[in-house]
C-alpha cells in the first residue's frame, strides 16, 4: 500500500504538469478517488489469488495518495 500511496503522489504531480486545462473541482476528485478506488474494490472482491488481492490494494492506495498530492499543490499555488 505504501508503494501505491507513492504512485498516488507521483501521479498527482505529473497530472499536475501534463494537464493545463481548467476542470471542476468536484470531478477531479470524483475521477482521482472513484477510480482507483472502483477498480481496487472489483479486484479485491473478485481475488481469489494473492497477487490480485494485492493489486486490489495497491489500487486502492492510489486515490488516497494522488488527491493528497493534489491539495497540496492546490494549496500551494492559490496561496
Amino acid at each position: 500500500m505504501l508503494v501505491g500511496a507513492a504512485l498516488g503522489a507521483l501521479l498527482g504531480v505529473a497530472m499536475m504538469v501534463a494537464v493545463s486545462a481548467r476542470i471542476r473541482p468536484d470531478l477531479v476528485i470524483a475521477l482521482v478517488l472513484g477510480v482507483p478506488s472502483v477498480a481496487g474494490l472489483v479486484a479485491l472482491f473478485a481475488s481469489s489469488r494473492r497477487a490480485v488481492t494485492t493489486i486490489g490494494a495497491f489500487l486502492l492506495a492510489i486515490g488516497p495518495g494522488w488527491f493528497a498530492t493534489l491539495a497540496v499543490i492546490e494549496a500551494v499555488t492559490r496561496g
